[in-house]
């Protein structure tokens, strides 16, 4: 017999009280697939479409330039030379703007690429250096470019400085270190299979050698930030860092690596832009801070961290060259060039601001 109160065995367990509120029955789906009705609304879809969105308007751009070049200086903005010089130049600073889009993309900032770029150059164009050929030269420029990287890594990583400070010192340090190697003279380069990667006989199907650098390098950047484990770190660091190391991952070793990715793109940017110049100049890489914080930034990398596209960037960094190419051949003055670019950089970031607002 039952007890008094008791339910009897046979009873079926009493239904759960209903949630207050709850007006809707919620039917599983099959595994692994997103309920009905909610296909293509997750965060990451909607940020794949944003990312395209934003790739066809920089596209827009670069189209509506090519036509307003075609009608003020249709000779010679489509002419083939000028259209390699685009290419070229864009080459170089785009390799530091690969760069500087994983440093971005984590949260973080580089000023002194330009002046990595320009102590990279000096060194590898000292008459000692030279002795050892285009071997030597490229060695010592990627070298440069990493020890620098370092150090803004360890004093960032593990020194707990700000990135602000940490490459702004790199900056002055870096500068002053090229002058006083440079004694500011300009060091000319004399051997002669590093100049004759800038001739036109070294092209491949007339692609200069220095743009299939630049393609490789997107690439490659391309693949890491997309496909490795070590872009899905830089991520998770740039949209929460102490997130990021609760879910395990080192955030200061990979704080470190990122600045040595920045300082190598840096490196192999001065080797170009030696092969580009036949040269070594403490001027060199001038304002490429600017220019690469500004194209990874209207190309879609958010500024606080958290997300980065190397095609956006590429796209970013071709609209700023191709504007560059078309002040020059319209006789335009530089300083107009960089209210532009500056208006550019602000329209960017209020436009990301305002996507970002819920």
């Amino acid at each position: 017999m039952n007890s008094p109160g008791s339910r009897p065995a046979s009873s079926p367990p009493a239904d759960p009280a209903p949630v207050p509120g709850a007006g809707a029955t919620l039917t599983a789906g099959p595994v692994g697939k997103p309920p009905a009705g909610r296909t293509g609304t997750d965060p990451l879809s909607r940020l794949r479409r944003l990312a395209d969105l934003r790739n066809l308007s920089l596209v827009g751009v670069l189209a509506v330039l090519v036509i307003v070049g075609g009608f003020t200086k249709p000779d010679e903005f489509l002419s083939t030379d000028n259209l390699q010089l685009v290419l070229t130049q864009a080459s170089v600073i785009g390799v530091v703007t690969v760069g500087m889009t994983f440093v971005i993309t984590s949260g973080g900032i580089d000023l002194s690429v330009g002046a990595m770029v320009a102590l990279a150059s000096v060194w590898a164009t000292t008459i000692a250096t030279q002795d050892y050929g285009l071997g030597g030269i490229l060695l010592c420029a990627v070298l440069v470019g990493l020890g620098c990287g370092l150090v803004n890594g360890v004093l960032i990583a593990y020194g707990g400085m700000v990135p602000f400070i940490a490459t702004l010192a790199m900056l002055a340090s870096a500068r002053g270190l090229a002058l006083q190697i440079s004694d500011g003279r300009t060091q000319v380069v004399t051997v002669n299979p590093v100049l004759d990667l800038g001739l036109p006989d070294s092209y491949v199907l007339g692609i200069p050698p220095l743009v299939i650098i630049f393609a490789a390098v997107t690439v490659l950047g391309w693949l890491v930030l997309n496909r490795t484990t070590f872009g899905r770190r830089t991520v998770a660091i740039g949209g929460n860092a102490e997130a990021a190391r609760l879910a395990g991952i080192d955030v200061k070793r990979q704080r470190l690596m990122l600045y040595l990715l920045s300082g190598l793109c840096c490196g192999v940017a001065a080797f170009m832009l030696v092969v580009l110049t036949g040269s070594g100049q403490n001027t060199n890489g001038n304002l490429y801070e600017l220019d690469a914080i500004a194209a990874a930034i209207i190309g879609g990398t958010l500024l606080s961290g958290g997300r980065g596209t190397i095609t956006g960037s590429v796209l970013g960094v071709l609209v700023f060259t191709t504007i560059t190419n078309l002040f020059a051949l319209n006789n335009l003055q530089s300083d107009v060039q960089q209210i532009a670019k500056g208006a550019i950089i602000v329209a960017a970031v209020l436009v990301q601001k305002g996507r970002s607002t819920p």
